[in-house]
């Protein structure tokens, strides 16, 4: 009875130690009812399937990145027409232009390419300073109102989504990582193993041992890509 638990995958680790906490449970071996050392392997294997599967990170990446797009994308829109329209000099209020591209310009004209927190840091002065009473009033001259607006609003829903990433992060952390837990069953799992094969020529235990040693089997030849038997004994 031999198997490198190790090289198992998470999913055939799970499978082997269901297999195992099922067969004692099959009532089938009365040598082994009640062994403390199946209340720990159950005990181990509970907090092991809780964990095993789950991201380290909390899946919100994604949407973080999207968000972070678009109002990359709402600033730069802002930024690109102020800067066009100033440089118009024979259009009306092209000097309205060139006042609030300062107001960009005071804050960063890359903003779209800082990091997440400095982006946002810089990004919030920005709004503030555009929703001073005489800086709205020179976006409504320029019909900037709504575009204002959703940049805006892209940036709240920026901030929402990250706030909810970087606590859930936190949680995921703040949980045993899964390879302790991994290690933990391991090595419930060998001393379980080690008593079997300590066990297996006590009259009593044969029965026990040979369909204990048919679980490993399979589990090994699920971790080397065995191809299952046609008519499995």
């Amino acid at each position: 009875m031999n198997i490198a638990l190790t090289k198992l995958s998470t999913k055939d680790l799970a499978t082997l130690a269901q297999r195992i906490i099922s067969n004692f449970h099959s009532g089938k071996y009365p040598v082994i009812t009640n062994h403390p050392l199946i209340a720990t392997l159950e005990a181990s294997y509970a907090e092991y399937d809780k964990v095993y599967v789950k991201n380290i990170y909390s899946g919100k990446g994604k949407d973080v990145a999207a968000l972070d797009h678009e109002r990359d994308l709402a600033y730069s829109n802002i930024k690109a027409f102020l800067n066009g329209y100033r440089k118009l000099t024979l259009m009306a209020n092209y000097n309205v232009a060139e006042e609030l591209y300062q107001v960009f310009k005071t804050f960063g004209l890359d903003l779209d390419r800082l990091s997440y927190s400095s982006q946002t840091a810089q990004m919030k002065k920005l709004i503030e300073t555009l929703e001073l009473p005489e800086n709205k009033q020179k976006m409504k001259i320029l019909s900037l109102d709504e575009a204002f607006e959703e940049m805006k609003t892209k940036h709240e829903e920026f901030e929402s989504v990250f706030a909810e990433q970087a606590e859930a992060n936190a949680g995921l952390r703040l949980m045993s990582s899964a390879s302790a837990i991994r290690k933990n069953l391991e090595k419930n799992l060998k001393s379980y193993i080690s008593l079997l094969t300590i066990m297996k020529d006590v009259p009593g235990w044969e029965l026990f041992y040979t369909d204990s040693n048919e679980l490993l089997k399979a589990a090994k030849n699920s971790s080397t890509g065995t191809p299952k038997p046609e008519n499995p004994s």
